[in-house]
């Protein structure tokens, strides 16, 4: 069971929510223990929806970053066979490490 809502986030995510006319249910979120909404016909947690936005925002910045080295190291290839071996082999690690990012962005 993930950590309940931090005060933060009752002041940032639930107290708007209400004030935006979202219903708050008698039921808790089992994930999270955080009071449910019901807002337009659908019942959700706005505590794991604020994390999961989270979490995906964080791992397009890292994402991003890594795109930005691969695209570095792609436009500085050495001569030497030696360096330039190294050089692919921390291309083929960032390349990995972007595909990882993709499953968990699509994971969750």
């Amino acid at each position: 069971m993930t950590k309940g809502p931090t005060e933060e986030e009752i002041r940032k995510i639930i107290m708007p929510l209400m004030l935006s006319g979202a219903k708050m249910l008698d039921r808790h979120c089992p994930k999270c223990g955080s009071p449910l909404f019901e807002k337009d016909g659908k019942v959700f947690c706005p505590v794991c929806e604020h994390r999961k936005k989270q979490r995906q925002a964080e791992l397009k910045g890292v994402e991003e970053r890594l795109m930005e080295k691969l695209n570095e190291l792609a436009n500085s290839l050495p001569e030497d066979i030696e360096e330039l071996e190294k050089h692919l082999r921390v291309m083929e690690l960032i390349i990995n490490l972007l595909e990882r990012y993709k499953v968990l962005e699509g994971g969750e």
